[in-house]
């Protein structure tokens, strides 16, 4: 029997979205393997705290650091955030992918490339911080644009532990502030208690094989 083609994803997925010179515009990036209300939870609090116009919900090709054993298609991985991150305010997109990007720093330096001027702000939940030593040219995307963190459950302690943490002790702003962290030079970055999910992809995962 012959195998299904994979489907490919919507054109206008792979563009990378609109935004115009001084918008506030957060940058998050992930597998999404599946999706799920974590994530959305992480991306909402971006947009509530820190005050952003726009959120830009990047679905991955691959996370260099992770088994692609398991990665659902790239159109599959899209269909299920386009149905999960409702808000107006969210672009789900697979730009990277147009782009031929596996690094985070390539993602950063071209958004910065083609849309000067926007407010850019990196969004990680605090289970990346604690590798995001391990990500290629960490500290230039950390001196590239400000970096919001928003707490996850179990990976608290790496507001304290983490090698960034550590490396930009100084830069870090006081939580009350993160409201100004878009208008802010970099390096600066913020952690960002609050309502946790205990969702997880690789959670939901391992049920879906049982």
């Amino acid at each position: 029997m012959l195998q299904a083609l994979e489907a490919e994803p919507d054109p206008a997925r792979l563009r990378m979205p609109p935004a115009t010179a001084g918008l506030k515009v957060g940058l998050f990036g992930g597998s999404f393997n599946p999706p799920h209300r974590g994530h959305l939870l992480v991306a909402q609090t971006a947009l509530k705290r820190l005050g952003l116009d726009r959120l830009w919900w990047m679905v991955t090709p691959g996370n260099p650091l992770k088994d692609h054993g398991a990665l659902r298609p790239l159109a599959e991985r899209l269909d299920q955030s386009l149905a999960l991150a409702r808000d107006p305010r969210i672009d789900v997109t697979a730009f990277e992918a147009a782009a031929a990007i596996r690094y985070s720093a390539d993602t950063v330096r071209l958004a910065r490339q083609r849309r000067p001027g926007v407010r850019f702000v990196w969004i990680m939940g605090a289970d990346s911080l604690a590798n995001f030593h391990r990500w290629q040219d960490w500290r230039g995307i950390a001196g590239a644009m400000p970096l919001a963190v928003i707490d996850r459950p179990g990976s608290t302690l790496a507001l304290l532990s983490s090698p960034m943490a550590r490396a930009f002790e100084r830069a870090r702003v006081p939580e009350h502030l993160a409201a100004a962290l878009p208008l802010m030079d970099p390096p600066a970055w913020v952690f960002l208690h609050g309502p946790r999910s205990i969702l997880s992809s690789t959670a939901i995962r391992s049920r879906t094989k049982t």
